[in-house]
């Protein structure tokens, strides 16, 4: 199935010059979305995941159906003042303004091993932040797992040294 054909792009969104990729077109529709979790299932397999983290908010969708197909939990990474126990944050830059995202300090136990799943690579300061949260954790981030990659940001330079899979390449 070619997955891009199922994903809407709305220019000048959430502001001027940004080509959005917009994926409730694929999650509304089941077979697309199976396919999608699928994928990313199967370039998991064999990996020994203990859990999966998925930011805010697109993350969940995606991470959360992950988890539940290979039947291991699933850590949420949320926005500032989200998550009701102590935390551990992180600032990074996203293309178009800065953000924070926080977890849980008892939410992975030394030495699990995790893959993070979300919907989006652009610069990779998103999943840069995730990773350097989970590794202060002491866990083991064993993959790096997304729909949709921005190849012309080379988010990809920001990551290196993970296993990355991504199901939908845009070089514009």
């Amino acid at each position: 199935m070619d997955l891009k054909s199922k994903i809407r792009v709305i220019e000048d969104f959430p502001e001027k010059g940004i080509s959005f990729k917009d994926i409730t077109t694929l999650t509304k529709d089941g077979e697309a979305f199976k396919e999608t979790v699928d994928r990313i299932v199967a370039d998991l397999k064999g990996r020994n995941i203990d859990y999966i983290a998925g930011p805010e908010a697109r993350g969940f969708l995606l991470g959360a159906a992950v988890a539940y197909a290979l039947g291991v939990g699933f850590i949420p990474v949320r926005k500032p003042g989200k998550l009701p126990g102590e935390t551990a944050s992180y600032e990074y830059e996203l293309e178009y303004g800065n953000s924070k995202l926080e977890i849980h300090l008892d939410a992975i136990e030394k030495g699990k091993k995790v893959a993070i799943v979300d919907d989006l690579l652009a610069t990779g300061g998103t999943v840069s932040s995730v990773v350097k949260l989970i590794e202060s954790l002491g866990a083991e981030v064993v993959a790096l797992e997304f729909l949709i990659e921005l190849e012309f940001l080379k988010g990809r330079e920001n990551i290196e040294g993970y296993h990355i899979n991504s199901l939908v390449k845009y070089d514009r």
